[in-house]
């Protein structure tokens, strides 16, 4: 192909768990798709690709002196901090994100945690497989404490398109809704915008939407817990870093926090020893609140597109500019 690009995936599986594949790349140039990078072998997976795509293997300075050919990195994702968006820039790198391609999973899978904290479904659903309800001599089995959602308030913690999408849900369940931001967006008269300190105050449920950065990494930490309600729910989809996960695991164990959800972690997948594994009252799932197979069809739509946009000189979705 006249002028085709190189192209190499880095860490292919995470988007392509068997059902996808990336070969409508094929028409910008030679692809190659590695299912996994370890950080250590990423220069040398690139090689002289002028095109790189990646989901988790860090784009680093280091990275970029050893492929100085790099012209372009596409992040198959929202958060882009696992590239040096200002060593790119410097080098004149394009890089993009994939945005907004998972509100409305990334939404659904908070409330599926807030839901499973509330009404204890696995619990029960456990016990019942279990012979707990066959040996009962009533009617229901009541051995796990319910709550409704209807009238607690939840407090988001930024509010971008996740956000927003969370905000509709918790209205709709009967929720009061406070918002956290730096500028209150218009339009949306059914929720309070409010300070930190007074978000930390009033909510029953915190539930963090922030991307992750330097001044905000372990917002949540033992301090930010004292400040909250006793018996507080906290949602993490964001970030894992972006709470402190000892003084979260303490907080548990002590009762303080009464639950925290999360999709996230710090180190992912997690190391034997993480605090939050062995903690009391934490849900966890694997980060993949974003990962319905129609959420990662529409991500994939997004990727090839972004690379089209590069390779006919207009690039979109640009976070390196």
């Amino acid at each position: 192909m006249e002028n085709s690009k190189k192209i190499v995936v880095l860490d292919g599986y995470t988007l392509c768990a068997g059902e996808l594949n990336f070969d409508a790349l094929r028409a910008f140039g030679d692809v190659t798709v590695y299912d996994r990078a370890a950080q250590a072998d990423v220069a040398r997976l690139i090689g002289d690709a002028q095109i790189v795509l990646t989901n988790k293997a860090q784009i680093t300075a280091d990275v970029m002196a050893a492929c100085p050919q790099i012209e372009y990195v596409g992040v198959t994702a929202t958060g882009y901090n696992i590239v040096d968006v200002a060593e790119a820039k410097r080098r004149g790198i394009v890089v993009t994100n994939a945005p907004a391609y998972s509100t409305q999973a990334v939404a659904q899978h908070t409330f599926a945690l807030l839901l499973e904290s509330l009404n204890r479904v696995g619990a029960y659903s456990g016990q019942v497989r279990g012979g707990a309800w066959q040996a009962s001599a009533d009617f229901c089995f009541f051995s796990e404490p319910m709550e409704e959602i209807a009238g607690k308030t939840i407090g988001l913690i930024g509010f971008g398109h996740i956000g927003q999408s969370v905000a509709k849900i918790a209205l709709a369940f009967g929720m009061n809704v406070l918002v956290c931001v730096p500028h209150p967006k218009a339009g949306w008269d059914d929720v309070r915008f409010v300070t930190l300190d007074e978000l930390m105050k009033e909510s029953d449920v915190v539930s963090l939407h922030c991307p992750l950065t330097e001044e905000n990494r372990r917002m949540i930490d033992e301090k930010a817990i004292a400040r909250m309600k006793p018996g507080v729910r906290i949602i993490n989809t964001a970030r894992g870093g972006l709470v402190d996960e000892s003084a979260l695991a303490a907080a548990l164990e002590s009762g303080r926090v009464a639950c925290y959800m999360a999709d996230v972690l710090s180190e992912e997948p997690p190391v034997h020893g993480s605090p939050l594994l062995e903690a009391k009252h934490a849900i966890l799932t694997p980060h993949v609140a974003w990962a319905p197979l129609q959420t990662r069809r529409r991500l994939m739509k997004i990727v090839v597109g972004n690379v089209e946009a590069f390779v006919k000189g207009d690039p979109i979705n640009v976070v390196s500019r």
